[in-house]
């Protein structure tokens, strides 16, 4: 049987502060590999080689990754601020008309942390630069000491709305991840579900309305150990299924 193939958001990095490379973490490509079952490529955000119609006729589903850049205020009306921090251009101008262009053609697509706010910014939604800064919410960034085991560990509990999609393939209303983000969404898009929230209230798992296919994405970074995490494991293979069909 043939697998399906994955188109996985690149992003732009320097190699030794010089060398220009697009480039994946590896565990993104491992969870499609061994939990969903398919073959991951890696889509380099370079908007001015990249055809839509193309990408889309040639892959099966898409996943939109983290990246340590947040998707540019522009693209949400809001003005640059130091509290934004790094930025990815080329990635804002390839991936977020490709989530759309995905879910209008029911191809099936996963977004991950930048990816999950990347979906809400692609239907009209605005972000927070820093949602530790909001009253009564908590520090959602990654720690910043001790081994990635420890930064990846989990850390809160994300409570899911009684009979969404999310409650259905996890089989809970509760489930625990960890948290590696500053940023989160502030006014949902137009087709945005909010399904699942972090106990101070910080939107955490979301599907588009309407989609005719598997259109999910959560802020937390499901890829660590995908395969032997007990949530990761059905979103991961609920969105091989979805490419299958």
């Amino acid at each position: 049987m043939t697998r399906p193939i994955v188109g996985i958001s690149g992003n732009s990095y320097l190699i030794n502060d010089d060398y220009p490379v697009q480039a994946s973490g590896t565990h993104n490509i491992e969870a499609v590999a061994q939990v969903s079952d398919a073959t991951a490529v890696i889509i380099p955000s370079m908007p001015d080689i990249n055809d839509i119609g193309h990408l889309i006729e040639t892959f099966d589903g898409f996943i939109f990754t983290g990246a340590r850049p947040n998707v540019h205020p522009e693209e949400y009306g809001h003005p640059e601020s130091e509290a934004h921090g790094e930025f990815d251009r080329d990635r804002d101008r390839t991936m977020l008309p490709l989530i759309r262009a995905c879910v209008e053609a029911g191809v099936p697509v996963l977004g991950i942390c930048r990816g999950f706010q990347e979906f809400n910014v692609a239907f009209g939604g605005t972000l927070h630069p820093e949602i530790r800064d909001l009253p009564g919410r908590m520090n959602h960034r990654m720690p910043p000491d001790g081994s990635l085991e420890e930064k990846f560990a989990h850390r809160h509990e994300i409570h899911l709305a009684e009979g969404g999609v999310f409650a259905e393939i996890f089989g809970a209303s509760t489930i625990v991840t960890n948290s590696l983000h500053g940023q989160g969404i502030e006014v949902p898009g137009e087709r945005i579900i909010i399904e699942g929230h972090a106990p101070d209230g910080t939107p955490e798992a979301i599907r588009i309305s309407d989609a005719a296919a598997f259109a999910l994405a959560v802020q937390w970074h499901p890829e660590w150990n995908a395969a032997t995490d007990p949530v990761s494991q059905p979103l991961y293979r609920a969105f091989g299924e979805a490419l299958r069909r």
